[in-house]
């Protein structure tokens, strides 16, 4: 219910958005249409009764006439005779403005008291009125175009005709108008009812999803049956809570992982404290105590990796991860760590093997010491975590023509395919059991990111796996 009602409200704001301005531009067509039609006609008109009045009036102040009488003879055939009298009214109207002929007839002796008479006998020019008949109150275009007489304008020849007709024209033809801006409207409606329904019901499923997302159901996929950007914008919502649930997955296990990292060596600790504790009742046993001690160092150590790792993983998230860049000997600083980590893996057994690649000097470069060798030990120690199987690693310095390559490369059962492209993510262990936070190798990566280079993590042929450091010999700096 709730679903349907947000759909529905989805619906009245669409509709109200696009049909609210498509119905004032179809109202402001229709009337700028019916504005055009009466202009059109009255104009037609106009233009129509304006050349008639000039020929009568030219046609009169042309006839040859010796006098007055003889003059409105003339102009009485002139109404009398008028072609265009069942549709038009001809009057002849003296100086004072009656009509003393007209081919009505029945108007004759009458004052038509409009402005267009006056103005053409006082102007000389042909006038026009439109508006209402003073007398009758009907719907009038009217002509006056001045007649002379000796030099004298006498009266005018005047063209009248009712516009009643054509005002039931003009609002026929603005019903049809109106009729077709209806249809046009309602065309608008359906279609834009048909488009919000094809795009209101996935987007209220996405709405549904991500508000399922936020309350916590990771992972949920909606289905798609879409396509264009509907079809996008559901698979994108299906990849985010796949990732989401992908990234609380590995959170969790990073927790659960982290938690069992701490209490072991914890535990390991406590119990030798205690142990010696009693010991120093009893009596202590120097061995014991050496070997107590050892291990209590390599947990403290162990734990102390750990928080540093932590402590990196948290400046990365925030962006106080930084590097200390001074001029370095990239070749020296990983030997020293090569024979540093040789011994350890020796006690472990496991042969460290190295090869110098020969070269007579090496390129300095700008890098940060510290950093470098974190991501040194990190991948010798991950090298001999998931590859110490195999009880042999191989190490590499070889300088290229534009960058210097570090290899390492353990005979361990190697990375299963589909996990390599995550390996690298933060709190990813993959199916492995080995033990470790997850973040170690995020950490190195960030760390060649920002030294300009490459890390790069893959199985070798023959089994294992094999890691690659990549650096530039040239690079800017800030």
């Amino acid at each position: 219910m709730r679903k349907r009602r947000r759909a529905e409200s989805l619906k009245q704001r669409w509709l109200v958005t696009i049909i609210t301005p498509v119905a004032f531009v179809l109202a402001a067509v229709v009337l700028l249409f019916s504005a055009g039609i009466v202009s059109y006609y009255y104009q037609s008109i106009s233009a129509n009764l304006t050349e008639k009045a000039m020929a009568a009036a030219e046609w009169m102040n042309n006839s040859n006439v010796s006098s007055y009488s003889e003059y409105y003879r003339v102009a009485a055939d002139l109404t009398r005779t008028d072609g265009d009298k069942d549709k038009l009214e001809l009057q002849f109207i003296n100086s004072g403005g009656r009509i003393q002929a007209s081919s009505y007839g029945i108007t004759t002796g009458t004052s038509p008291r409009t402005s267009d008479i006056s103005i053409a006998m006082e102007s000389g020019e042909p006038w026009v009125f439109q508006g209402h008949d003073p007398v009758t109150g009907e719907h009038i275009i009217a002509v006056s175009a001045p007649l002379t007489f000796n030099g004298h304008t006498v009266g005018v020849m005047r063209y009248v005709t009712s516009l009643d007709k054509v005002n039931r024209q003009v609002m026929v033809d603005t019903g049809v108008a109106c009729l077709a801006g209806l249809a046009a409207m309602g065309l608008v409606l359906v279609v834009s009812l048909l488009f919000i329904n094809s795009v209101i019901k996935p987007v209220v499923s996405v709405s549904e999803a991500a508000k399922r997302i936020a309350a916590g159901s990771y992972g949920i996929q909606v289905e798609n049956r879409y396509e264009g950007e509907l079809g996008e914008l559901v698979q994108n919502v299906n990849e985010m809570s796949l990732k989401i649930s992908q990234s609380e997955k590995m959170e969790q296990e990073f927790i659960s992982s982290v938690s069992y990292e701490l209490r072991t060596p914890l535990t390991a600790i406590n119990g030798w404290v205690e142990t010696m504790e009693q010991d120093v009742e009893e009596g202590i046993d120097p061995e014991e105590l050496r070997r107590g001690l050892g291990i209590i160092q390599k947990e403290t150590n162990r734990l102390t990796n750990m928080v540093e790792e932590l402590l990196d993983f948290s400046r990365m998230q925030d962006g106080r991860f930084t590097l200390r860049l001074q001029p370095i000997d990239l070749q020296a600083e990983f030997e020293d760590t090569v024979y540093t980590y040789r011994s350890l893996f020796r006690q472990e057994g496991i042969e460290l093997n190295y090869d110098s690649g020969e070269i007579e000097e090496c390129p300095i470069i700008e890098g940060d010491p510290e950093r470098l060798r974190q991501v040194f030990c990190n991948v010798l120690d991950n090298a001999a975590k998931h590859g110490g199987s195999g009880r042999r690693i191989d190490a590499a310095f070889e300088l290229q023509s534009d960058a210097m390559v570090i290899t390492i490369r353990d005979y361990g059962p190697g990375i299963p395919e589909a996990e390599l492209p995550f390996v690298k993510q933060k709190f990813y262990k993959g199916s492995s059991k080995a033990r470790g936070s997850g973040i170690g190798l995020a950490v190195c990566d960030e760390i060649m990111r920002l030294q300009g280079g490459e890390f790069t993590i893959a199985n070798a042929e023959g089994g294992g796996a094999v890691c690659e450091l990549r650096f530039p010999t040239a690079r800017d700096y800030l």
